[in-house]
């Protein structure tokens, strides 16, 4: 049973601890750590298990299209991520993309277009998926070679997109695209595509380590209606951004969610495993690495939560949702990699959870920003300060 006391930090209100307990409870009734033999029909029935439970409203804005509140909670976001993470890598995937899947569409969308499409997301009627990344262009967003044309009321779109998540089973995709308006970042724009759209298909599945829905995405003269842009033209990194602010924090949170199932785990382990006639607790050397693990994941969780309570009280958060991205990622890596090592051969085993958690953790250091990624943006806030 992870340590609760965090709930109790001045971050959170009392209904955030209520939420927390709630969806624990919830989860722990409904969902477990386990390999899915068919990862799209148990992406797809989680969300509708989220949607169900009324979770799903926590992940996008707006009372009038179903979302809890008119404005999206960062620190809600977070514990539901990473209570979802303890429970199960796949819940806490589908949960995410339903929020940065339509995470645009919630700050930026028309009237119309949030009403078709955000009180489904929140029902987990309609899949949602966000396509930034390119062959050439993950972290360079500038690079982005995907073309949107203007041609009376629609705009033609050609290009590819890949590592997108969710590819294969959303409803629908936000999509951006160089448009033209300015050279370099200025001169892109954010669009609804959705998957049954002339033109649109997916060119190739991608399987990784820690299995979950993922595709390339192919556009061949696709028309997409001008009214389903996203924001004004030529703003998409502002839109994409935008939207990235919300949601990087709560990675931070899935990585805290592993880091402490590793924990419990360890802990179990180590006071449960017979070695040289005592138990592997009572060697200092595991007494030391537990006490790291332990740290780390409470530095971690202040980093976490500083940030998303920063951005909830309306602050810039760049600098801290870094911080808190690149800490919790690194040091969950190494939390898990502890656990399985007090595991010994059976962590490595396939069915463990220590052997999931590992599996689970290492996209995290890469995806919504690269580690070395969160470094650049860190020192380049601190000397725009100096």
């Amino acid at each position: 049973m992870s340590d609760k006391n965090y709930l109790a930090w001045p971050f959170f209100e009392p209904r955030h601890a209520a939420l927390e307990q709630a969806l624990d409870a919830w989860a722990a009734q409904r969902i477990a750590h386990g390999h899915e033999q068919d990862v799209d029909a148990a992406c797809r029935q989680l969300v509708r298990q989220l949607g169900e439970g009324g979770w799903l409203r926590h992940a996008i804005g707006g009372t009038a299209h179903g979302g809890v509140s008119d404005s999206i909670d960062t620190r809600a976001i977070c514990l539901i991520r990473e209570t979802l993470a303890r429970h199960n890598g796949l819940a806490d995937f589908a949960f995410a993309m339903q929020g940065l899947g339509s995470g645009a569409i919630s700050l930026f969308g028309s009237e119309a277009n949030r009403a078709e499409y955000l009180p489904r997301v929140a029902r987990g009627e309609a899949i949602a998926a966000f396509a930034l990344s390119e062959p050439q262009a993950g972290s360079d967003v500038a690079a982005m070679q995907c073309a949107a044309v203007l041609d009376g009321d629609h705009y033609v779109l050609n290009g590819e997109k890949t590592w997108i998540s969710n590819g294969g089973i959303a409803d629908f995709y936000v999509v951006f695209a160089r448009t033209g308006e300015q050279p370099g970042a200025r001169g892109i724009s954010a669009f609804i595509v959705d998957a049954n759209t002339p033109g649109f298909s997916i060119a190739e599945r991608i399987n990784v380590i820690a299995p979950h829905p993922l595709a390339r995405l192919q556009f061949t003269n696709c028309r997409i209606p001008a009214a389903k842009r996203l924001g004004e033209a030529g703003q998409g990194f502002k839109v994409a951004m935008a939207t990235l602010d919300v949601f990087r924090t709560s990675v931070a949170a899935a990585a805290l969610g592993f880091a402490r199932r590793a924990l419990d785990e360890a802990l179990q382990r180590a006071t449960q495993r017979q070695m040289f006639g005592q138990v592997l607790a009572d060697f200092q050397l595991t007494q030391a690495k537990l006490a790291e693990m332990a740290t780390g994941i409470d530095t971690s969780a202040l980093l976490t939560y500083r940030a998303a309570w920063q951005r909830d009280q309306g602050g810039k958060v760049t600098k801290e949702a870094a911080m808190a991205k690149l800490h919790a990622t690194e040091t969950a890596q190494q939390v898990i990699d502890a656990a399985l090592q007090m595991f010994g051969g059976l962590g490595v085993v396939s069915g463990q959870i220590v052997e999931s958690l590992y599996r689970e953790i290492r996209a995290l250091r890469i995806y919504e920003g690269a580690t070395e990624v969160q470094q650049l943006i860190i020192a380049r806030e601190l000397l725009k300060e100096t």
